[in-house]
């Protein structure tokens, strides 16, 4: 394992400062930095003048499709595409095949992910058997082995049953595990292509009405006030929506949320063209819901972001928008359309950023302390970012499998220039270095 000194970078983007990284922890940060390194060997210096410094990102939302859809992507290529993102952490949906509702499928694919090295990967269990929503998984099973999952999610599908869902959130009570709510409405959303709304009737196509989402997101923060349980909302994409979240907040529910970079930056305007790439679920909005967003940000009623990375095969979003699988690549993309959404504008800090992207998240998932600060002794999971840089999204050069980027060709703010996973340089001059090795 190298060791470091990380000389000149801005944290937070705020004040330069030294940071020391000996034998994978940070050892000093600030005048002591250079000091302590005269007594380390094997020292490697980082000129990061002009460079931000932040914790290594946690995406609370990943799809990694192995096992069973290698063909969209696995736990390397996405684990990679994670370390060029500059996420040192992310959650791996239960959606793959088989689905990952038994204390196995967990178990393996947190052994893939140790053994691919590049970020940890923490898998998400299913709330329900085969994603039925018909009988609770093995989530007792899931919580107690060696993948220790404290994140439970349906996502793809929704807890629609309201005694199942207060079934769940009771359950998870005993291990201050959570469930992650894709809130969806079911009998509103049949056959539903786009957004219900202006565009939707002028394109001819079958809307999702807002409050197909609002309406099991108001259904389940009162179950979560009752069972005085911790819910988690997915992708939250209405205005509507986050009055809902921020009404429970205000009466103390145990509620967070999270948000898409693509909600944050894209609106519903753009299936005027027919391109299969901008089919989600849940649909871009409109322009309304998407101020709505970035403003629920920056004031703290969402969260966190969460990229609901869904990489898929050429021949699943080649095709007319019918038949197009829904969902978007974001784990390559995200901390730019982040910042050219929020940052940007002038609605947040790099601080506040490293907030939704990194502390509250690590906090919510359970990886606490685990490197996503900058205090001496904590693990060294560390970004470095050229925030004025500006890069063209190409796909083609991205280490994910799926090439569903509704950002491709787009020009983006701020680049990721290295990542540090637990004091490993993974990322350097913004390609793929050498991984961290299992831990």
């Amino acid at each position: 394992m190298s060791n470091y000194l990380i000389t000149g970078a801005t944290l937070f983007g705020e004040d330069p400062q030294d940071i020391l990284v000996v034998e994978g922890a940070i050892a000093a940060v600030g005048a002591d930095a250079a000091a302590r390194a005269t007594d380390v060997s094997d020292l490697e210096t980082i000129d990061a003048t002009g460079l931000v410094a932040l914790p290594g990102m946690v995406d609370m939302h990943t799809h990694l499709r192995e096992p069973g859809r290698e063909d969209a992507e696995t736990v390397l290529t996405g684990s990679q595409a994670a370390a060029r993102g500059g996420f040192t952490a992310v959650h791996a949906m239960a959606n793959t095949a088989p689905v990952a509702d038994t204390a196995a499928v967990v178990e393996l694919v947190d052994r893939l992910g140790r053994e691919a090295g590049w970020t940890q990967v923490r898998p998400v269990g299913a709330v329900t058997v085969g994603l039925g929503g018909e009988r609770l998984s093995d989530i007792g099973g899931m919580a107690a082995s060696r993948a220790e999952v404290r994140m439970f999610s349906d996502d793809g599908m929704c807890v629609w049953d309201a005694q199942l869902m207060r079934r769940a959130l009771e359950y998870v009570k005993a291990f201050d595990g959570f469930i992650a709510q894709h809130a969806q409405e079911p009998r509103l959303t049949e056959k539903a292509q786009m957004n219900e709304g202006v565009v939707s009737a002028e394109l001819g196509m079958v809307g999702w009405p807002a409050v197909a989402e609002e309406a099991i997101i108001a259904r389940d923060v009162l179950l979560a006030e009752h069972t005085n349980s911790r819910l988690h909302v997915c992708h939250v994409s209405t205005a509507g929506s986050v009055e809902i979240i921020r009404a429970a907040k205000e009466r103390g529910i145990r509620v967070s949320a999270e948000v898409t970079p693509h909600h944050l930056l894209l609106t519903d305007e753009l299936v005027r063209s027919y391109n299969p790439v901008y089919k989600v679920n849940p649909p871009l909005r409109t322009e309304e819901d998407m101020q709505a967003l970035r403003q629920a940000v920056a004031d703290g009623v969402i969260d966190v972001i969460g990229t609901d990375h869904a990489p898929h095969p050429d021949e699943s979003k080649e095709c007319e928008w019918m038949a197009a699988a829904m969902g978007m690549t974001g784990l390559e993309t995200a901390l730019s359309v982040v910042a050219k959404a929020l940052i940007e504008t002038g609605m947040i800090g790099w601080r506040r950023f490293a907030e939704i992207t990194s502390r509250t998240p690590a906090r919510l998932t359970g990886l606490g302390n685990q490197g996503h600060n900058f205090e001496v002794g904590a693990e060294a999971n560390i970004i470095l970012i050229d925030p004025e840089a500006r890069w063209i999204a190409d796909p083609a050069a991205m280490s994910t499998q799926g090439n569903n980027s509704p950002f491709a060709q787009m020009e983006l703010p701020a680049r990721l220039v290295h990542t540090f996973y637990r004091g490993h340089r993974v990322v350097a001059n913004s390609e793929l270095a050498t991984p961290a090795g299992r831990p």
